[in-house]
Formats: C-alpha cells, sequence, structure tokens
C-alpha cells in the first residue's frame, strides 16, 4: 500500500521526507500550476515500496498512508499517481535543509484545509 502526500505539502515542500526515501520515489512537478498539479511533493505510487519512512519525517503532517488519507484529500490519490501516467512532467525531488514548521503554523496549514489540527 503507497503512501501519499497530501495539499497540506502545498508551498511547504520541506524535504525531510526525500532524505530519507530509499528507492527515491518523492518527485516534485517540473511546472508547478501547471495542469491542475499544486507546488508540492508527490510519491510515486508504483516505485514506493511502502516502507513509511517519509510519513515520521513530514513537519507538516501531511504524509498519509493511502487508506489512511482523511477523506477531504482523497483527490490527493490520484494527484500522486500522476507521477506514474505524466512522468514526463516530474522529477526526483533533491533533499534542501529547511527550518521546521512551528506547531501553530502545522495547526494553521491544517486548518486552511479545513482539516482539525488535534486530529
Amino acid at each position: 500500500m503507497p503512501w501519499v502526500i497530501t495539499r497540506l505539502c502545498i508551498d511547504c515542500l520541506d524535504t525531510g521526507c526525500v532524505s530519507v526515501c530509499p528507492v527515491d520515489c518523492i518527485y516534485e512537478p517540473l511546472e508547478p500550476g501547471k495542469d491542475g498539479l499544486p507546488n508540492q511533493l508527490y510519491i510515486n505510487p508504483e516505485e514506493c515500496i511502502d516502507c513509511g519512512a517519509c510519513e515520521p519525517e513530514c513537519p507538516w503532517q501531511a504524509i498519509y498512508e493511502e487508506p489512511a488519507v482523511p477523506g477531504l484529500f482523497k483527490d490527493d490519490i490520484a494527484l500522486n499517481a500522476k507521477t506514474v501516467e505524466a512522468s514526463k512532467r516530474f522529477r526526483v525531488k533533491k533533499y534542501e535543509e529547511k527550518p521546521s514548521p512551528t506547531p501553530d503554523e502545522v495547526a494553521d496549514n491544517k486548518r486552511k484545509w479545513g482539516l482539525d489540527p488535534d486530529a
């Protein structure tokens, strides 16, 4: 069962997940915003080995195992699958060190998307 990066990653693009992925299955769009691809990271479901190493490294709490993706973000499963369908529009993301968000920033980001920050 692959993991999914949800829209909680939009414009955050923390690469902690990239640094721990053993198979380099985390991608970024070459042209964010084009063809409905938000500026976020994506997991290629065919390359993901279900190790789960990425999930605890995401300071934005944007990564879910596919069956656990909140209802609000179910469309993000198909967005991640675009890395397979339209592979030429993506590249493997390189690790970039960034400061971690504060707990308040994470909670505000969840609220922005309609998710209960305490869930």
